[in-house]
């Protein structure tokens, strides 16, 4: 699989796994399995994200996501998505690791079926109960910088807020508040859901996030491909203008050449 690191040692750590890429990608939406992983392989992607109440990971009768996706090649993040409840939302990962074995999941428990918004006080009550189960939790939250707190402080691995509303492409609605987050964080942050095109998943690492997740740009892209290759490179473009520091804005002009000595 492609390193896509940008610099010796700059690795994405989650739960004391290391990984390269900082893209991560969903397996909803996709025409087929074979197109997803096929994206997947054009984002350079070492993690997956999967939705264990609508993809098919067990059923050995039909086609199946570990066929095309290698589990031993990708590390398989079981989510909680259409659950509504934090007792649905634990109910769901504790059969996850049953099936599969996994420990490290994403944790989202939605307010309502419009917005598909997270319920912090459900989502809070869930992530307190997985990881006195045992569970590494990376927690899909609001971008609510208190809220990102306080999932940080019961041990969530990463804190994940959206940039906007899932499956919505509007991009960063909130850099202040993304920014904030970032900030206070000791665990990786990654932006989860709204991500529409390339550049707003730069404009998501240029805040500083350790990383992005992108289903729906890519997989209802007209060329999801071509999309998984351009997210890819916009990852490590933002994350590359991130480390080396923007030049400070300026109200006026200042000459790239000294006016000083002129014929």
């Amino acid at each position: 699989m492609p390193d896509t690191s940008v610099a010796t040692g700059d690795q994405l750590i989650i739960a004391g796994k290391a990984y390269s890429s900082r893209l991560i990608v969903g397996t909803g939406k996709y025409a087929n399995y074979a197109q997803n992983a096929a994206a997947a392989e054009a984002a350079g992607a070492e993690v997956v994200t999967v939705a264990l109440r609508r993809v098919n990971v067990a059923d050995k009768g039909s086609d199946r996501l570990v066929d095309h996706l290698d589990p031993k090649r990708f590390t398989y993040l079981p989510n909680t998505a259409g659950c509504f409840t934090a007792d649905d939302a634990v109910r769901t990962l504790r059969l996850a690791r049953e099936a599969g074995g996994w420990s490290l999941v994403k944790l989202e428990v939605l307010a309502d079926q419009k917005t598909l918004y997270p319920d912090m006080q459900e989502t809070l009550i869930a992530a307190k109960a997985l990881i006195a189960d045992g569970f590494d939790v990376m927690v899909y939250c609001s971008d609510d910088p208190v809220y990102a707190r306080k999932l940080e402080d019961v041990g969530c691995c990463a804190i994940m807020p959206l940039g906007s509303l899932i499956g919505s492409g509007l991009g960063i609605q909130n850099p202040v508040n993304i920014r904030l987050i970032v900030e206070q964080a000791r665990v990786p942050v990654i932006v989860d859901a709204g991500v529409g095109t390339a550049s707003d998943a730069t404009i998501a690492m240029e805040l500083g996030v350790d990383g992005v997740l992108v289903n729906t740009a890519i997989a209802a892209a007209r060329d999801p491909i071509r999309m998984a290759r351009a997210m890819k490179h916009a990852v490590i473009a933002g994350r590359e203008s991130y480390l080396a520091g923007r030049m400070p804005k300026k109200r006026y002009a200042d000459p790239s050449s000294p006016l000083a000595g002129l014929i």
